[in-house]
């Protein structure tokens, strides 16, 4: 690695543009940051020398150049923005409403929001967040982030750590603020001083020369926020995990008990009622509501207990359960526990659990037998007296007739429909009946019409089913403390600046030059204050002279 040695003794590494010590601007260098000898200097970095700036041979040098450039690092934020907005103009696969004509992202889009759907859908901004190149983006925008601040912070640390008080003459006069003053008394000087120290800048005296300095630290700012960012950028990405951020769905019907999943088969769910309360229809803010849609809930509960499995070997089928707590949750009172929340999300009215049926000769009005459909283990054979047997051939648990045939819009019992294959010791081939769309407009008929049994609906028995969301996050406290180091660093780099004063002496007299990195104004002031007892000439502010 080449080093360059200033006439000040100080030795600078390759690229840099203004001494560390003095601040004499090194000589072929100037074209880095673009300084004109006839113009002021420029105190980006303080002219230190950056690694971005200084290599570009190896391949390593090429990816450092290019990560610690702030265009390409605004460019991969403004894509993530873009692509975020793209992902928010139609619900996210998770978020389908529960109650959708389809679940399967492959229906529920292009059904829901047409051509724009099918593309949104095949584009793959249906699970945008979680999308592999997604995350490859918020990745390289953390790299970015990472390679810019290590590529100005450590450079500047150095520099402004390694800074004289005594000044080279050309740094003093391309300084922004400057006065040339040819004679100053000790007593002035003193005055100065005190003056400065007054106003709580650190004042340091070197051979007669003093820096004044006070707000560096508001120099950090920016890498305070870059940190912030970086640390809600690992939340992001934590929030990939399953093991940092939860999100499941589950119905539990009424009597029911369920696992909770993402708990490992340890927590299991049993609904022991739920409650559905709606406003009255006198109500004068929901009045005009429930004349449209029939009613509108205030309030829906689900009374449930949690069990938690015994022993170590949670996922063993036989798992025995122990009682962990009743569970009150209703509209935005979650139940908590155990690091998990359940949310009351959804429910569903009146669905189907069991359908009786009778068996019979269809002229004769008998009825040869019934049988029972468990609508949650349906079974696919049922054996009844006299020999008859019915297996079922197709089920559809939430029935509507397609363009190509019955279908089921999602796999919940609202709607069943079934078509039977009825087998008798008195009829030659199985006779095939269709039966079922219950709630829209009930159905029994057989295709060829020459059936000799009927299939009909006797009894049906229906329940409420609630829609529980189970969610878990860790990663809430990371962005938190992100957000809290992010608001940090815009507090300190926008209400203080890094202000320095230097006065340098020139036989009798002194040279008197100061910078800031903002609010020039409050810097003149300052100035101003601490020499309004001396005859120190005043900083003319030179970038207004040009």
């Amino acid at each position: 690695m080449k080093h360059i040695k200033c006439e000040c003794g100080h030795v600078n590494p390759e690229g840099t543009v203004l001494c560390e010590a003095c601040g004499k601007p090194v000589e072929g260098n100037q074209h880095i940051d673009g300084n004109d000898e006839k113009k002021l200097l420029n105190m980006r970095y303080e002219g230190s020398a950056r690694r971005s700036q200084t290599y570009n041979k190896s391949i390593i040098d090429k990816i450092w150049s290019f990560f610690s450039s702030v265009k390409v690092g605004v460019w991969l934020i403004v894509l993530a923005l873009i692509a975020s907005a793209i992902g928010t103009i139609y619900p996210q696969r998770a978020y389908i409403p529960q109650d959708a004509v389809s679940r399967d992202p492959a229906i529920f889009y292009e059904s829901a929001y047409g051509l724009t759907g099918k593309i949104f859908y095949q584009l793959g901004f249906h699970e945008l967040y979680s999308s592999w190149w997604y995350m490859i983006l918020i990745a390289l925008i953390g790299v970015s982030l990472v390679i810019c601040s290590l590529d100005r912070f450590l450079p500047l640390h150095k520099a402004l750590k390694n800074q004289k008080a005594k000044r080279h003459k050309t740094f003093l006069e391309r300084q922004r603020l400057f006065s040339q003053t040819d004679h100053v008394t000790d007593e002035e000087k003193e005055k100065v001083i005190n003056a400065l120290k007054k106003q709580k800048y650190k004042v340091r005296n070197e051979d007669g020369h003093i820096l004044a300095e006070k707000g560096r630290f508001s120099r950090w700012g920016p890498y305070v926020n870059h940190i912030g960012l970086i640390i809600i950028l690992l939340a992001a990405l934590l929030r990939t995990t399953p093991w940092m951020y939860l999100d499941e769905y589950v119905w539990v019907r009424e009597g029911e008990q369920k696992v909770i999943p993402g708990t490992n088969q340890e927590f299991y769910i049993e609904n022991k009622e739920f409650i559905l309360e709606t406003y009255d229809e006198d109500d004068e803010l929901f009045g005009e509501a429930i004349k449209k849609q029939g009613v509108v809930p205030s309030n829906f509960q689900t009374n449930a207990t949690i069990y938690r499995a015994k022993g170590q070997d949670v996922s063993a089928e036989d798992q025995q359960l122990e009682k962990y707590d009743e569970a009150e949750i209703y509209m935005n009172n979650p139940y908590k526990f155990e690091g998990y929340s359940l949310y009351q999300a959804g429910y569903q009215l009146n669905e189907f659990s069991s359908v009786t049926f009778a068996v019979g000769k269809k002229d004769e009005g008998d009825i040869a037998g019934q049988f029972k459909v468990d609508l949650n283990k349906p079974r696919s054979t049922y054996e009844l007296d006299n020999g008859i047997e019915v297996a079922i051939r197709d089920y559809y648990p939430d029935y509507y007739m397609g363009e190509n045939g019955p279908k089921s819009r999602t796999d919940e019992t609202k709607n069943p429909a079934f078509v039977f294959k009825v087998t008798a010791p008195d009829v030659e081939t199985p006779e095939v009946s269709f039966v079922g769309d219950f709630m829209e407009n009930p159905i029994n008929f057989d295709a060829t019409g020459e059936n000799e049994y009927v299939v009909e609906l006797v009894d049906a028995e229906l329940h409420n089913v609630s829609g529980l969301t189970v969610r878990r996050d860790y990663t809430l406290p990371f962005f938190g403390l992100g957000a809290a180091i992010f608001m940090i660093g815009v507090i300190q780099g926008m209400y203080w600046q890094h202000r320095r004063i230097w006065l340098n002496m020139k036989d009798d007299g002194v040279l008197l030059a100061a910078h800031t990195n903002k609010n020039w104004f409050g810097l003149k002031k300052d100035i101003d204050k601490v020499i309004s007892d001396t005859d120190i000439n005043n900083v003319n502010d030179q970038q207004e002279l040009e």
